[in-house]
Parts: structure tokens; C-alpha cells; sequence
């Protein structure tokens, strides 16, 4: 069927002074407010009895209900009551700035800011602000503690920040606290059956407001989870650290911003993440030119199909012999990296959780790294690294500055890291030599990856981690973090038990994917894991490459199984990894999307479009591409009998002369999808 517009209520064309006198007046205790530029939301902050509270509306109507702030802090008690505002202070802020790689290369931002100052009325009488940044399509606020002498230090037990659902809504979410990290199936519940939640956490309501709670600039301080109090009231709980606290922190200090993304339709919700990169600081590094965002190949999927290995021996993968052909592959078909896993010493045995001895300095002697880079480099091609720390990550800290300089010396300008334990068991070494365990969004380890971030950038190395941290904008910051993963990506196709459903690349869009870029390594063009098939048509693995963003994107099938499908393989040759703007033209949570995406460097377009388990016709017009010109649309899609299921390989690819006055039909099998590049003319 047709996409069709959610069921909303609209109101008709008010004056501001109409739209003023319409909405219902504050509640009694509401000591300031703050209203985004063209007033479609309103913050309103409360003290009630003492005790501080804020809550959102969209037009008046309430988004997100009362909802209490506040601190349980260790040796000092709670900040939530007795308090009284001191001050406020506003600015505003119209502006634009340039990304030096993503989704879309310019980003406004647009918003209203309200500073509230709020102390305790008793002793000691502590003083902190609260900041919010309201948008016209989410809000983000933080807490910031001033020098003070009533407090020098901030040791955090509990933030009682709450989120309380204003309306009942489906959330798609998954669990935190658990053993995978972030590497789960989403679920679809009505909110009130949420137990514990990562963000983002992406919520739509009974009439049909799509919101998106997640937070931003997570910086020295722990990550977020949303844990359901009753009903619909959510509050924040911080992942934990080894001594007990939450966080530790020296005044002057500020926690990341939380934030709610609001819109009216899925597609619109995915383009209120520009909020999440506002909300961060501006690039720190300068110039990062050195870093291309571009395609790559690998000694990876075979490993996950356990036809090769990490480990040495008879079935080692990544030998100078074998890395040797993935070069000659990627320098025949235009790809600039090659990835290279099992490379270094410490694979052998167990290292799931324990990888005290990977050595990230030296190659195993099968593997010839010093003539391998200069081999590649001939050929126009680059290595990237692999530094899989085995959660042994203090041990990996004793190392990485080497092993960049090593990097740097040898023309690796991309690593990706891996910290492969179970959740909660990240090897951190005390200054007496004890070892403790740590979470991975907890608050040492978020310090971890910004200590890589700044050791690799001080040698041109980017960094694409998995198993890391959930991204919250801070590419904006540290331009050299490129990507992650940080959700269940293409290896659980590899694996099955289960394997990733149909509808699961629809759900990751519109939330996963607010939140950053996911290297997902997708293009799995034999359409067959280790002893299952893919739930996929061959030509959605061609779509994902436009609809999941990374700058850094895998083509991650093994050779032969390209040179068996060199019509679609052509797609994926073609399609850029950096983009000058982003359009997603229609979509549902779960069920379908259509993005279009230009590339930074041409005028050419490129569309992807997806669907879950079930088949689509769309009409889709092409009011994206520039008007008054001829573009030639090369079309992959879906052939005659296309299904996931029987008929995966069904697979047509043509040409159509369109121009942006067309609408273009689009017929998605079930399991299915679409990749079109429009070449401008």
C-alpha cells in the first residue's frame, strides 16, 4: 500500500498572538519557560514545594509530562529539594556550520537557550544551572556545576533526571544492564511494558508524534540508560563504576545533554539528530583533511563463516599471501581500504574477555605488514588496522601510542578497535596493579575512547570501534571518530540463532542510526551465512548502503562472490560514503524507508529503498534532484517474483531518463529493496 500520513490533529493557521492566547496557562509553579524559535515547543521549569521539575510541550499540548530533576549524591545527601530559583539568563542562536564529512555537509543551528540558576534554600546551600537549548523539533538540556565552596567534588550515586510519556505510545527499544551491550533485536511494546532501556529510545504515540529520547556530548561522565519507574515514567539510571558511584567529578563540571527529539513522522524525526550534533562542540582537531571517508574490503566475512580464522594455523586468514589478493581486488575495483583482522599476535586461544596478550606493535610472522603497506601502497590502496583489545583495555592504553605512531609510519590512517567481552567486565588496571571490571559505557571507559581518539589523532588515525560506547555527536568534536557499531550488525546474518529479521535494518534507521554513523558491513551478495540464508533480497543489500550511513563503508562479501554478481556489484562500486545532503522521503518504524542522499563530490543522487517482511509499492516523487535537469536513473530492484524467503536472487537492473517533476514507482518484494543512482546530465 502507499505510505499513508500518520493520524494527527491539525490546527488551523493561527496569528502568534492567536496561538499565544490558545495555550492553557502555566501551572501554578512554573518559574521560567523557554519556547524554540518558531514556537512549536515550549519548556516550562517548575519548584513545587521545593522540589524542581520541567516538562515539554508541542503546541500547547504536553510531550513530556512533569518531570523531576535532581542528584543522589554519596556523603552529602540529595539535590531535589528545598530549592529555589536565583537567576535566569537567555540567548539565542541562528547559524550554520560545516561538517568536514557526514550526512548532510551543512547543519543549522537554530534555538533558544534559558539558563536557570537554582540553589538550596538550607544548608549547605549548593548552587548548579540548569541549561536548556529548545529547537522546533526537539529539545536538549544539561545540568552545570559552577566552583563553589559548599562543594569541590561531585561523587554521583544516582541523576533523578525523569522522562515521564505524556500519552500512551509504541517504544522500540532495547535492554540495558544486560549481558550483549547493544547488540539486540529491538523490541515494539507499548511503553508501560519497558523495563530497563539504552537510548535511543524511539516512541510513537496512539495519534502518531514520533519522539526520541537520547543524550549528547557524553564526556567524563557515565552513559545513560532509561529505566521505567511505573507507568510511564522513565528515569535515568547510570551505568555504574567499579567503586559503587555512578560518577566522579571535580567542580566546575557538566553532564552530557539530555535529549528529546519530537516530530511528526519517522522520516522527520531522523532529520531532528542534527539536534544531537548541535549540542556538541565544535572540531577540536582543525584540519582532518587527512582523513577520506571511503570503501573498503576485508579479511572479515569468511572468518564469521569460519572458513578462515583468526587464530595461526592451516586456516589463518590474514597471511601476506591472502591479504595480497584482497589488495590486488580492491585496487581492480576502486576500493581505497582493505581491512585486515587476525593480524597481530594474541588471537591464539582464549581471548573472548582476556586479551592481555594481543600485541598491537608486531605482526604474526606469517603476516608482512611492512611489505604489505607498501604493496598496497603502490596499488592506491590503504591497510586498516584492527586493534581488538579483548576488553584487556588498560593493557591496550600500555601500547596505543606505539601502535598509532606504527600506523602513522606505515600509511594506516583508519583502525578499527574491538572490545569483545561481555558487558560490565572491561579490564581496567589500578595503580596497585589490581585489576577492576567496568561497564562499557560506564564512566572510566567513556574517558577510554576519548584518550584513543586524542592518542590517534595526533598520528592522522581514525577510529571506528566496536563493541564501544553508543555514539552521542562527539564526531562533531573529534572528527577522527568516524564510526562504530554499537547495534547488531550484518556478523548476526553470519552467526543466525536467530539470524536479523527483515524488518530489522527499517527499525535501525529511526533509532540506532539518530543517534550517528554504524559501520553495519553490509553488501552480502551470496545472500548466505554460516548455515542459513540471509532474510534478504539482493537487492536491498545494494539499498543499505544508502539508508545506513557510515563514512567509512564495508563491502563485506568475499571476492568470488562479487565476481559472481557483477551487475549488482557495480552499485556498490559506485555508490559514494560521504554525502552533501540527506532526504529521508518516506518511512515507517519497522516496516519500510526511502532515503536519498547526494553525493558530496557530483550532483548525482542516490535513493535507497527497504521494506520488511512484507511487499511494497510506492510512489515516490523525484522533487529532490535539481530542477530543469535530466538525470539518467540506473535502477537495481527487485526481480519478476522477488522473496526473501524462496527468491532472494531474483535481480533486474535498467535505466530511465527522469527529471525532478517525475514520480518514480517503486515495487519492493517482500524482504526486499531498491538502490537507484541518478547520474546527472
Amino acid at each position: 500500500m502507499p505510505p499513508q500520513e500518520p493520524h494527527r490533529m491539525r490546527l488551523p493557521a493561527l496569528s502568534l498572538l492567536a496561538l499565544a492566547l490558545a495555550t492553557p496557562l502555566a501551572h501554578a509553579g512554573t518559574v521560567a519557560t523557554v519556547s524554540s524559535p518558531n514556537d512549536v515547543l515550549t519548556v516550562e521549569l517548575d519548584i513545587t514545594e521545593g522540589r524542581l521539575a520541567y516538562r515539554v510541550l508541542r503546541f500547547g499540548e504536553p510531550v513530556i509530562d512533569d518531570s523531576r530533576m535532581g542528584f543522589r549524591l554519596r556523603g552529602s545527601g540529595t539535590i531535589e529539594r528545598n530549592l529555589e530559583l536565583a537567576g535566569t539568563a537567555t540567548a539565542s542562536r541562528d547559524d550554520t556550520w560545516e561538517q568536514p564529512w557526514g550526512e548532510n555537509r551543512f547543519v543549522r543551528d537554530h534555538h533558544e537557550e534559558l539558563r536557570a540558576t537554582v540553589r538550596e534554600t538550607i544548608a549547605p546551600h549548593r548552587t548548579f544551572d540548569v541549561v536548556f537549548r529548545v529547537f522546533d523539533d526537539g529539545v536538549g538540556f544539561r545540568y552545570a556545576f559552577p566552583e563553589q565552596p559548599a562543594m569541590a567534588e561531585a561523587i554521583i550515586d544516582d541523576e533523578l533526571t525523569e522522562f515521564v510519556i505524556a500519552e500512551p505510545a509504541t517504544t522500540w527499544w532495547i535492554p540495558a544492564g544486560e549481558w550483549n551491550r547493544y547488540e539486540y533485536l529491538y523490541d515494539a511494546t507499548p511503553v508501560e511494558q519497558v523495563t530497563a532501556a539504552h537510548t535511543p529510545m524511539t516512541l510513537r504515540t496512539e495519534d502518531g508524534l514520533h519522539v526520541a529520547i537520547h543524550e549528547a556530548a557524553l564526556v567524563d561522565y557515565s552513559g545513560m540508560w532509561l529505566r521505567r519507574a511505573e507507568g510511564r515514567r522513565f528515569r535515568t539510571q547510570l551505568s555504574p563504576a567499579s567503586e559503587g558511584w555512578k560518577v566522579k567529578r571535580a567542580l566546575p563540571f557538566q553532564t552530557p545533554w539530555r535529549t528529546i527529539q519530537v516530530a511528526d513522522t519517522a522520516p522527520a524525526l531522523y532529520a531532528s539528530s542534527d539536534l544531537i550534533l548541535n549540542l556538541n562542540e565544535p572540531n577540536r582537531l582543525g584540519d582532518v583533511s587527512w582523513f577520506e571517508p571511503a570503501k573498503y574490503v576485508g579479511i572479515w566475512w569468511s572468518l564469521h563463516l569460519e572458513t578462515e580464522s583468526w587464530a595461526t594455523g592451516a586456516k589463518h586468514g590474514a597471511t601476506t599471501r591472502n591479504t595480497k589478493r584482497y589488495i590486488d581486488f580492491a585496487a581492480e575495483h576502486g576500493f581505497r581500504g582493505v581491512l585486515v583482522e587476525g593480524w597481530n599476535p594474541g588471537w591464539d586461544g582464549q581471548w573472548f574477555g582476556n586479551g592481555y596478550d594481543f600485541d598491537f606493535t608486531r605482526a604474526t610472522p606469517d603476516f608482512d605488514i611492512e611489505a604489505l603497506s607498501a604493496y598496497a601502497k603502490e596499488r592506491g590502496v590503504h591497510l586498516i588496522g584492527h586493534h581488538e583489545t579483548g576488553c584487556a583495555v588498560s593493557h591496550y592504553e600500555d601500547q596505543m601510542d606505539d601502535a598509532f605512531a606504527m600506523n602513522e609510519r606505515l600509511g594506516i590512517d583508519v583502525v578499527k578497535t574491538g572490545y569483545v567481552c561481555d558487558a560490565g567486565q572491561i579490564e581496567r588496571r589500578l595503580p596497585d596493579g589490581t585489576v577492576a571490571r567496568e561497564w562499557h559505557d560506564g564512566q572510566w571507559n567513556v574517558n577510554h575512547h576519548q584518550r584513543v581518539l586524542e592518542a590517534a589523532a595526533k598520528h592522522g588515525v581514525a577510529i571506528n570501534a566496536h563493541e564501544p560506547v553508543k555514539d552521542t555527536g562527539l564526531r562533531r568534536t573529534y572528527p577522527n571518530w568516524v564510526s562504530r557499531e554499537g547495534a547488531r550488525g550484518m556478523e548476526y546474518a553470519a552467526w543466525g540463532n536467530p539470524t536479523n529479521p527483515p524488518e530489522h535494518e527499517a527499525e535501525l534507521l529511526f533509532t540506532r542510526m539518530l543517534s550517528g554513523p554504524m559501520d553495519f558491513t553490509p553488501g552480502i551478495l551470496s545472500l548466505q551465512g554460516r548455515g542459513q540464508a540471509i532474510q534478504t533480497t539482493l537487492a536491498k543489500q545494494l539499498a543499505l548502503y544508502v539508508v545506513l550511513y557510515s563514512p567509512v563503508q564495508m563491502a563485506a562479501d568475499l571476492p568470488e562472490n562479487y565476481a559472481k554478481h557483477t551487475d549488482a556489484f557495480q552499485f556498490i562500486k559506485d555508490v559514494p560514503a560521504d554525502w552533501a545532503q540527506t532526504r529521508v522521503l518516506m518511512g515507517e518504524i519497522g516496516d519500510y524507508a526511502v532515503v536519498a542522499r547526494q553525493d558530496r563530490d557530483s550532483a548525482d543522487w542516490y535513493l535507497g529503498a527497504m521494506t520488511d517482511e512484507h511487499g511494497r509499492a510506492l510512489q515516490v516523487p523525484l522533487s529532490f534532484l535539481e530542477p530543469g535537469r535530466r538525470y539518467t536513473a540506473q535502477v537495481y530492484r527487485d526481480g519478476e517474483g522477488a522473496h526473501w524467503e524462496d527468491t532472494p536472487f531474483a535481480f533486474e537492473r535498467e535505466t530511465v531518463e527522469v527529471t525532478s517533476a517525475d514520480v518514480l514507482p517503486l515495487r519492493l518484494a517482500a524482504g526486499g529493496g531498491q538502490a537507484i543512482r541518478f547520474v546527472a546530465r
